[in-house]
């Protein structure tokens, strides 16, 4: 299988990217580096980097920012960040990357725990969470030639608790493979349309 990853450079993709690697030929996308680059806030990057690599079997992002910040210092500006790089950036890896995906192949998009158990200062990062969870099963019942769609929404993974785990007060840190686990679920298994939450109750 072709394997494409967006983010395929950061905690999660990184080891994402090398369990897949193991079974599977892996194009790793990033904003400054790996096999090739793509801006995900810019449509026309997305379709540069699919026309440079052709077709694949599945795409993976791992990609996609959002501002945290307290909901009454945010601007409109702020909450375009999110809008524009992780919900509309990963509708448009969909929007245009289906011309490049092969019959029976997939998409797997990114989000986390915020949709469903939001945190303070995450107002932005929690809206576009649950869009792309709305949009997946939406998107899932049009898709064409057999090509499925998931999403996988992982908790605090034990990889970034240092990072985040003030942000975070009580929350059980996720063994990163489960949230692996999560991705070969929706690679390499035959759902569609599924938000395939890699967390507890927190």
């Amino acid at each position: 299988m072709k394997i494409l990853i967006i983010g395929g450079a950061g905690t999660i993709g990184q080891k994402v990217s090398r369990h897949f690697s193991m079974k599977h030929e892996v194009l790793i996308a990033g904003r400054n580096s790996g096999d090739v680059v793509v801006d995900i806030v810019d449509s026309q990057s997305i379709e540069a980097m699919f026309k440079s690599i052709g077709n694949v079997d599945a795409v993976v992002n791992i990609a996609g920012d959002a501002k945290w910040a307290a909901f009454d210092s945010m601007t409109e500006e702020d909450f375009y960040i999110g809008i524009k790089s992780k919900l509309m950036g990963q509708v448009n890896l969909v929007r245009i990357g289906q011309q490049y995906v092969n019959v029976g192949g997939s998409f797997t998009l990114s989000t986390g725990i915020l949709a469903d158990h939001p945190v303070a200062l995450t107002s932005s990062p929690a809206l576009v969470n649950g869009g792309i969870h709305s949009f997946v099963k939406a998107a899932s019942l049009e898709m064409q030639n057999g090509v499925r769609i998931n999403v996988v929404s992982s908790g605090l993974v034990e990889d970034a608790v240092e990072k985040y785990e003030a942000y975070f007060p009580g929350h059980n840190p996720i063994p990163m493979k489960k949230v692996i686990n999560g991705y070969v679920k929706s690679v390499e298994g035959k759902g569609t349309g599924e938000i395939i939450r890699m967390y507890d109750n927190c």
